[in-house]
């Protein structure tokens, strides 16, 4: 503990502890999306077993309906708009195909968003810890040198420590750093496969309704 309290100067210790910080945001957001990310895939391949099971275009609708996952978000936005194709309004203007198109794009940017939460704190923080740090590291530096030329020695033994002290913060950065760089760039991968997944998905969607002719009864949900 001495470790974080071993300056007199305020801004050193505040340093530190912004640091500690840092990392307690970066653990929970690394943490968070990787079982965010594991209910996802969970869910997703529950979806994408009973979708593609269904034996007709309403029982499709029907399992969306009842499922939870970014797939089945996303089949529930299309079966919405296919159930709402027929209405004459400004949402609805144009061909079936272009209004479905256009409401799996904006379903599909909507849980783009979602995945990507987070993500951007943990670049900030990758990139930014290690700068902080050394703004720490300089500060203790010339308190460091200010408590020597009060003491009137400048020997090693009395140099050594109080600048081998001001160093820690440059270490603490890099240590806080380096986590939030790893898992920014992990989630970062398995967002794109996720949206990737989701893409390929919103495109068997379109695929499917052409076949049924863009056509869903409003009343077919409530059966």
């Amino acid at each position: 503990m001495n470790l974080f309290v071993f300056s007199a100067s305020p801004i050193v210790n505040g340093t530190l502890l912004v640091l500690m910080l840092f990392s307690i945001v970066s653990w929970s957001i690394a943490l968070i999306k990787l079982h965010q990310q594991w209910c996802d895939e969970r869910d997703n391949k529950a979806f994408a077993s009973a979708f593609w099971s269904a034996k007709t275009w309403q029982e499709a609708a029907d399992i969306s309906a009842n499922m939870s996952g970014k797939q089945a978000l996303l089949a529930q936005a299309g079966f919405a708009e296919l159930r709402g194709a027929h209405r004459q309004d400004m949402r609805h203007l144009g061909s079936p195909h272009d209004g479905l198109e256009r409401s799996l794009r904006q379903a599909l940017q909507n849980l783009h968003r979602q995945l990507e939460s987070g993500l951007t704190t943990l670049a900030s923080i990758g990139s930014t810890a290690p700068f902080v740090g050394l703004f720490g590291t300089v500060w203790g530096i010339m308190h460091a040198l200010q408590v020597i030329s009060k003491s009137g020695s400048a020997g090693l033994d009395v140099v050594a420590g109080p600048i081998g002290e001001a160093l820690i913060a440059t270490a603490i950065g890099i240590a806080t750093a380096l986590p939030a760089v790893l898992a920014y760039n992990y989630h970062l991968r398995r967002t794109r496969i996720a949206v990737l997944e989701l893409e390929n998905f919103a495109q068997d969607f379109m695929h499917l309704a052409g076949k049924h002719d863009y056509q869903m009864q409003e009343s077919s949900q409530r059966e």
